[in-house]
């Protein structure tokens, strides 16, 4: 996630998001700086408006939010299951490409 508040604190500073622009952030943050999650980061979000992104997550968050309340619901109906489910294990490249998913 820190690659991720790197790219939004260079956008909301007005700055380029570029690769020596966000191991710059990432290095006074004090975080080791992984170079291909760099490049990776800075490709998916080459020719991505990312004020439009954030207003669409914007408009796209209450309807999210809705879901899982009526979902709560029905399972406080329902009886407690005897096992949780398990995650879903993701690699760093589904992440990324589902980053560029998120922006794009």
């Amino acid at each position: 996630m820190e690659y991720i508040y790197s790219a939004m604190v260079l956008y909301s500073a007005g700055k380029d998001i570029t690769e020596d622009a966000i191991n710059a952030v990432l290095t006074a943050a004090g975080v080791d700086a992984d170079a291909a999650k760099i490049k990776a980061l800075v490709a998916s979000l080459e020719g991505v408006d990312i004020k439009e992104a954030i207003a669409s997550a914007a408009v796209a968050a209450p309807a999210a939010v809705a879901a899982p309340a009526a979902g709560a619901a029905a399972a406080a109906d329902a009886p407690a299951a005897a096992e949780e489910p398990e995650e879903e294990a993701v690699s760093e490249e589904e992440a990324a490409a589902g980053l560029s998913a998120l922006f794009g």
